[in-house]
């Protein structure tokens, strides 16, 4: 009985008590009425006990045969503890929406407070706001603030910025206003041309927006960037699509960042067919009057006790249209509420385990990969759970192959880079077991082989 008291609701002695009031001694003495021949008097012979991730995953194979996925350019198949979709399905959190009566919404008003204080930490920053839509509408968002604070028309950015991304960002400006000058990267590193960009700087440039790690998965040098941009006047966008990267490398803030902008799906949502997302926004506390979404502030009521108010709303709805920074209509509250359960379920050190295990595992499947005839790393540069291969085989025949055997090999990067049509962006997350990286290596090699 003693081993089991910790799956139990009650102590030992609320049973002790409860026993005595039915005049019975012992647990075992409830069973008395069964003959001894059919008592289980030794444990069950059951099989070893399962992490939580590796019991839904086989739980789940019983409904039909899972695929193995390698897929990610900003979409990412991550564990989401069964914790998170439990509390965020709770009815006060599930029918929320905007706190347009912030006396009466302290609970919605402390979870996006508490969410704020993890995307500071999570980035570097000081400030951020109540979120926003995805990453895409978030770093077009900080575009246009750059110029609000500037009010220049030049935008320097890299190509390495996910393609997608980038779009979103010519849709949102003014062609009138602004010029988008496209940055290189290095060929066979894969990072933005450094030279290409300084080049480019000028006093005409409102900000300069680089992804770390960038749409092929590699980190970004960004030592010495802030500098030279903040000689010049302008201000440095660092975006991002794999948040998760930030429980091992050191955040964009440290590095000088005036704004920090991206996707935070990977911190507990689903990827649900591709949204609803999380977009997360941060910044340097003396731009928060020009940040765009909402921020929720903490104070104390006439009584002393802690509360929390809406201490800026920056849209049409709430102010006048010539003063608002934005007209982002929603605040992602309960993607949101997922991302800061998540990151509180996990903890700093639990965050920096799971970071590294998609690093090993990552970096596992590139040296796989990088023995078999035919494929090659593409770019020199570190990366963190994502890379590129190139092949010597048309890559949509080697993934329509390794399909046939339930397994989604990698991303064709034919439609976002004309130049590298024959390369794969390949993700590896801690839901890839060794097991699966070793087949998607061996499947690979045979069709290399053909």
């Amino acid at each position: 009985m003693k081993d089991f008291n910790r799956y139990l609701p009650h102590t030992p002695e609320e049973i002790q008590e409860m026993l005595e009031e039915i005049g019975l001694e012992k647990v075992e003495d409830l069973f008395k009425m069964i003959p001894p021949p059919y008592r289980l008097t030794k444990p069950l012979n059951l099989p070893s006990p399962l992490s939580e991730m590796d019991l839904l995953r086989s739980l789940e194979s019983l409904q039909s045969p899972l695929y193995s996925s390698f897929l990610g350019g900003g979409a990412y198949h991550h564990f989401i503890p069964s914790v998170v979709s439990h509390l965020v399905s709770r009815s006060e959190f599930y029918t929320a929406y905007t706190p347009y009566q912030p006396e009466v919404s302290q609970g919605t008003l402390q979870a996006i407070f508490e969410f704020q204080t993890l995307m500071c930490e999570l980035t570097g920053m000081e400030v951020s706001n109540a979120s926003m839509y995805d990453g895409a509408s978030s770093l077009a968002e900080a575009v246009l603030m750059a110029y609000r604070i500037t009010r220049r028309r030049k935008i320097l950015l890299s190509e390495t910025v996910h393609p997608e991304y980038r779009r979103v960002i010519q849709t949102y400006i003014d062609p009138e206003h602004h010029e988008v000058v496209s940055i290189p990267y290095l060929k066979e590193e894969g990072r933005t041309d450094p030279y290409s960009l300084f080049h480019h700087l000028d006093r005409e440039v409102s900000a300069v927006v680089l992804q770390s790690p960038n749409f092929f998965g590699i980190i970004e040098d960004l030592s010495g960037i802030s500098e030279r941009v903040h000689q010049e006047g302008a201000l440095l966008i660092i975006g991002f699509s794999e948040a998760l990267a930030y429980g091992v490398l050191k955040p964009p803030g440290l590095f000088g960042a005036d704004i920090v902008a991206g996707e935070g799906q990977s911190l507990g949502i689903p990827l649900s067919y591709g949204g609803p997302y999380l977009g997360i926004f941060t910044t340097r506390e003396k731009f928060i009057r020009n940040m765009p979404g909402r921020l929720v502030g903490e104070t104390i009521d006439l009584e002393g006790r802690r509360g929390f108010v809406l201490t800026l709303a920056t849209r049409e709805q709430h102010i006048r249209r010539e003063r608002a920074t934005s007209n982002i209509c929603t605040n992602e509250g309960l993607c949101a509420l997922m991302a800061t359960i998540f990151l509180s379920c996990l903890g700093k050190e639990g965050l920096r385990e799971l970071s590294l295990k998609n690093l090993s595992k990552a970096e596992y499947a590139k040296k796989l990969a990088s023995e078999i005839r035919g494929c090659r790393i593409g770019f020199t540069s570190p990366t963190f759970n994502e890379f590129v291969l190139e092949l010597e085989r048309d890559p949509q025949e080697v993934l329509r192959e390794l399909r046939r055997e339930k397994i989604l090999g990698g991303l064709s990067l034919a439609r976002f880079y004309p130049e590298l049509s024959n390369h794969l962006l390949v993700t590896v997350t801690e839901m890839n077991r060794k097991e699966e990286i070793d087949k998607w290596a061996e499947l690979l090699r045979k069709a290399m082989g053909r």
